[in-house]
């Protein structure tokens, strides 16, 4: 998040303490019904053939025999279907532009330890990526910050794909901590040892330094323990913006994205995590099909990286990352996937889609990518399925959003109806549309 993040804590601060005092994004005031489509609640109903109506924001009525309001703009989705909006539980939506160009990316702060932060003080609500994100029918997602090996990079925050500023968007600026679990070699990349120096370095080298960045994230722990304490005794301590934030971590007001890839890393993490007694989600988890039935025994929740990636290692099967989610599932593991990118935050649908051939039911990658993600971090409430008195984030589609042939043809965010219009949709109907050449005898 560098320079740029740093320059707007003030302004962040501003919009934090507007929202804290009551001010919330605004909403439509419209009243809209989605008539004669079938609709897919996700909630434990079949799909039936109703009406879905939203009012200043959020869903008020959904059912078969739903009438529609008085003054009610009506959206005629028949023959089409009717879902709720896909969340891309961790991304770096708003944050990156152009990976290459580093003056458009804003995802990573100086300094390792930056639990403060919220990453909404970064995003760019103009990124080129949303409307492309948004017009494949993902409504939400959770904007995370980056950070190096044994990091605490900051505060993820869950926004809405619309708005002309961040406030606008904010769904849940402080949603969840992202941690960086320390690696211990063994994590499923190419090389073993390499990551720690091209081999060059001891395994006893290697165990000290894992075990010296394990010791601080204790540390920060117990830190906010001890603040939590101070403050609630009423010592009139000193306020410390980054104790606050890991005094709510280590109260389990605030879930912790904990990222671990490996064997061996994801099992070390959560053993960590559950002596700390966090609120977490294991975010990546390639290679957890390895301890499946060790982690379905401990009830840990996974947000998978893209499944439409090359193998972890020189003897991992082709499938490996194809088959996981199916086979963590089989085991009692409750799965989420996301993109932990920008530029592909699109291809969420599809990362589900890809586990289904492999193992995972079709309905569970559908849930996958709307509501289980929502359950693990307590946002349940608000968001993930199509229920009397949820944020109306809501797609029309003309078939299942996990086929990549299905077109979403209405679209709403938050309660307001959003274009889906987009730059890659425009760059195809300009170059659809060039003029033939001339043929030159």
């Amino acid at each position: 998040m560098n320079r740029r993040m740093t320059s707007r804590r003030t302004a962040g601060a501003l919009a934090a303490l507007a929202l804290a005092l009551g001010a919330t994004a605004p909403v439509g005031a419209q009243t809209y019904a989605i008539q004669g489509g079938t609709v897919h609640t996700l909630a434990g109903d079949e799909p039936f053939v109703g009406t879905v109506v939203i009012r200043e924001g959020r869903i008020v009525e959904v059912g078969e025999s739903v009438q529609v309001p008085a003054g009610a703009e009506v959206i005629d989705a028949t023959g089409r279907h009717v879902y709720p909006g896909l969340f891309d539980a961790v991304s770096q939506l708003g944050l990156t532009e152009v990976g290459a160009v580093d003056v458009t990316n804003d995802s990573r702060e100086q300094g390792d330890f930056n639990p403060h932060l919220q990453a909404a003080t970064a995003i760019h609500p103009a990124t080129e990526h949303i409307p492309v994100t948004r017009a494949n029918g993902v409504t939400i997602s959770m904007a995370a910050p980056e950070g190096g090996d044994g990091a605490i990079a900051g505060q993820a925050s869950l926004i809405g794909l619309d708005g002309w500023t961040v406030e606008e968007m904010w769904i849940e600026p402080g949603a969840a901590m992202v941690v960086n679990y320390p690696r211990l070699g063994g994590g499923g990349g190419f090389g073993g040892f390499g990551r720690f120096g091209g081999g060059q370095r001891s395994w006893s080298e290697v165990e000290e330094e894992y075990r010296a960045q394990v010791a601080r994230l204790d540390e920060w722990m117990d830190a906010g323990r001890r603040y939590a304490r101070s403050v609630e005794s009423g010592q009139g301590v000193r306020r410390d913006l980054k104790l606050e934030a890991m005094a709510k971590v280590v109260n389990r007001e605030m879930p912790v994205l904990l990222s671990a890839d490996g064997e061996r890393n994801i099992r070390n993490a959560v053993e960590w995590a559950e002596r700390q007694e966090l609120r977490y989600v294991i975010t990546g988890g390639r290679e957890g099909w390895k301890i499946a039935d060790w982690l379905a025994e401990r009830d840990v929740n996974m947000i998978l990286s893209p499944t439409q990636a090359m193998p972890g290692g020189p003897d991992a099967s082709y499938d490996e990352a194809y088959a996981n989610p199916g086979k963590l599932h089989a085991a009692g593991v409750k799965i989420a996937f996301a993109t932990f990118n920008a530029a592909d935050s699109r291809t969420l649908p599809y990362e589900a889609a890809m586990a289904v051939p492999f193992g995972l039911p079709r309905d569970v990658a559908l849930e996958a990518v709307t509501k289980n993600a929502a359950e693990m971090l307590g946002l349940d409430d608000r968001i993930g399925t199509l229920e009397q008195g949820k944020l109306a984030n809501v797609i029309v589609t003309d078939g299942s959003p996990l086929e990549i042939r299905t077109n979403v043809t209405d679209l709403f965010i938050l309660g307001r109806q959003v274009s889906t219009e987009n730059r890659h949709q425009s760059l195809y109907e300009k170059y659809r549309a060039r003029p033939r050449g001339r043929v030159v005898s």
